[in-house]
């Protein structure tokens, strides 16, 4: 029986995921596959699906569908987690580049299943916000690392009820027509801030987000909260390392690193 579809498993920082070679158009339609092979229990349950397909202007093409069917732009763990499939599995050399939808993504594969990957510069939109949510004032900043992203500094990250706030900001008529992810902040120490976040989406709290992480170290930084590199503690418990080049207050350049794992290879039985 061939009515089936290879694909791996792969985890990065918690956040799951599907990964297909798709160079030959084996997914018909992506957004049927990906809501079902990312249900628990009924299909293979994942984060989201990455399919690695053809380019003409890079190494390789990479798209990534949310758990429900939406297409994401950018996804910091997704772009490691394709990338060490790209160089083990599909034997591309150790550094390359791929199309996303956020741009053209430069990556690493180094020893002990890390990978670095330079994300798209930074876009700020507001430092300094305010938002009233769940009678409550929120101060807030508002950015995009590939994905638009509110970042909130919190005194106490165990106590915030995540899913409940973070579901009515990532909705709030602010970030519409799209909304936002959101993230939750605690400062640690000038190099270590730690980070819960609500994603787009998947809509709810997920263990680790790349492009969140990101954001929430660009904002420490910019804000004078933390100092390069950052480390970014996740609520899966890894550590993501995030460096930047910067002209004053200007990001110019920011690279991702953290670990980038297989989980187990499998067949998909349509």
């Amino acid at each position: 029986m061939k009515n089936s579809i290879s694909f791996y498993k792969m985890v990065a920082s918690g956040n799951d995921f599907v990964v297909v070679d798709n160079r030959r158009g084996v997914v018909k339609d992506a957004v049927a596959f990906t809501r079902k092979v990312c249900q628990p229990h009924q299909g293979i349950g994942a984060d989201g699906v990455l399919l690695f397909e053809s380019s003409k202007k890079a190494n390789f093409k990479m798209r990534i569908l949310n758990l429900d069917g939406s297409e994401a732009a950018a996804c910091g763990n997704g772009f490691r987690c394709i990338a060490r499939y790209a160089h083990d599995i599909l034997k591309y050399s150790s550094r390359m580049n791929f199309e996303s939808g956020s741009g053209l993504i430069e990556a690493e594969v180094g020893p002990k299943d890390s990978v670095r990957v330079q994300l798209m510069k930074p876009r700020i939109f507001e430092m300094d916000g305010v938002l009233e949510v769940r009678k409550h004032k929120w101060h807030f900043a508002f950015l995009d690392t590939g994905v638009p992203h509110v970042v909130i500094f919190v005194k106490d990250l165990e106590t915030v009820e995540v899913f409940e706030t973070g579901k009515a900001i990532r909705n709030h008529a602010h970030f519409q027509p799209f909304g936002t992810n959101v993230n939750f902040v605690e400062v640690n120490g000038k190099k270590e801030i730690a980070v819960r976040t609500y994603e787009r989406g998947v809509e709810n709290e997920t263990l680790a987000c790349g492009t969140g992480s990101t954001a929430s170290a660009v904002m420490s930084v910019l804000k004078g909260y933390a100092e390069l590199p950052v480390n970014v503690l996740t609520k899966s418990g890894e550590k993501l390392r995030i460096d930047m080049q910067r002209k004053g207050d200007e990001i110019t350049k920011v690279f991702l690193e953290g670990k980038a794992q297989f989980v187990y290879k499998g067949e998909y039985f349509l």
